[in-house]
C-alpha cells in the first residue's frame, strides 16, 4: 500500500477514532470512582494509552505492515507494561484496570464493555498457527492475575475470579474461581463486568467447612454411642507422630 493510500486511509478513520477514545474514557470514569476527569483519565490512565495504541498497530497489522505494528506494540508495552499482539481483536469501552503485567496473545478476542484486572493473561494453547487464545464475549469481567488459556470461549457476562486459571468454556453470565477454575454461580441476575472480589464464593473453604460440621456430627454420634454402651472414651491423636517417635500403647499404659 502507497503511503498516499495510507494516509487518506487515516484520515477517514480519525472521526472514529475520536469517538472511540471518548469512550474509553467514559469507560474509565464509569468504572473507577478514583478517575476524577476526563483530562486525568486521557494523561495518566496506562490502560487507555494501551488500547489507543493497540489500534494503531491492529490497523498496521491488517494492512500488511507487520514490522511496523510489532514496532507500535513494543513501544506501548515499554511505556504502559501491558503487552498485546498486534494481530489481537479489542471491542469497544474495554477497561484495562492497573493494568500492569497484561498479555493478551495473537488470535485473542476481548468483546465490548470488557473489564481486565492487572496481571491478566489471555495465553495460547497450543503452537499451531490458528486459533489458539480466548475469545471473551461481550460485558466479562477478569480479576487480577487469572489466566485464561486455549482457544475457548467465555460466554457474555461472565467473571473470573483473581488468580484462577481457566483451561475449559464459561458459560454465559457464570462466576468462575480456583485453580483450575470451576463453576461456581451458574448465573448472574444482572448485567455487570464488575467483580465483587469481597464476596466470590470460596469452593474450597466451603468443603473444609463442610467436612468439619460433618466431623463434628460424626463425633458426636460416636461419643452418644459410647455412653449408651458404657464405653469410655479414649481421644486418638490428632497428629501422626515424626519419624522416629512411638504412639503411646492404646490401653494408656
Amino acid at each position: 500500500m502507497s503511503l498516499t493510500k495510507a494516509a487518506l486511509r487515516w484520515l477517514r478513520g480519525i472521526p472514529a477514532a475520536v469517538a472511540h477514545a471518548r469512550e474509553d474514557v467514559a469507560a474509565v470514569r464509569a468504572n473507577d470512582p478514583a478517575a476524577r476527569s476526563p483530562v486525568e483519565v486521557a494523561l495518566f490512565y496506562p490502560g487507555v494509552h494501551a488500547l489507543w495504541m493497540h489500534r494503531i498497530a491492529h490497523d498496521l497489522w491488517t494492512h500488511d505492515a507487520p514490522l511496523s505494528a510489532r514496532a507500535v506494540a513494543h513501544l506501548s508495552r515499554f511505556i504502559t507494561g501491558i503487552e498485546i499482539h498486534p494481530g489481537a481483536t479489542i471491542g469497544r469501552r474495554v477497561f484495562i484496570d492497573h493494568g500492569m503485567g497484561i498479555v493478551v496473545g495473537e488470535t485473542a478476542t476481548i468483546g465490548d464493555d470488557c473489564l481486565l484486572y492487572k496481571g491478566v493473561v489471555l495465553g495460547g494453547g497450543s503452537l499451531a498457527r490458528t486459533l489458539r487464545h480466548p475469545q471473551l464475549k461481550n460485558g466479562v469481567g477478569v480479576g487480577s492475575n487469572a489466566c485464561i488459556l486455549g482457544a475457548i470461549d467465555i460466554g457474555e457476562g461472565a467473571r473470573i475470579g483473581s488468580g484462577s486459571v481457566v483451561v475449559r468454556p464459561v458459560p454465559p453470565g457464570a462466576t468462575v474461581v480456583g485453580v483450575p477454575a470451576r463453576v461456581i454461580v451458574p448465573v448472574k441476575h444482572r448485567f455487570d463486568a464488575a467483580l465483587d472480589h469481597a464476596n466470590l464464593p470460596d469452593p474450597v473453604q466451603d468443603m473444609i467447612r463442610a467436612l468439619v460440621a460433618q466431623n463434628e456430627k460424626l463425633r458426636a454420634r460416636v461419643e452418644a454411642l459410647e455412653t449408651k454402651l458404657d464405653i469410655a472414651h479414649v481421644e486418638e491423636p490428632i497428629f501422626l507422630p515424626y519419624e522416629g517417635e512411638e504412639l503411646p500403647p492404646a490401653d494408656g499404659g
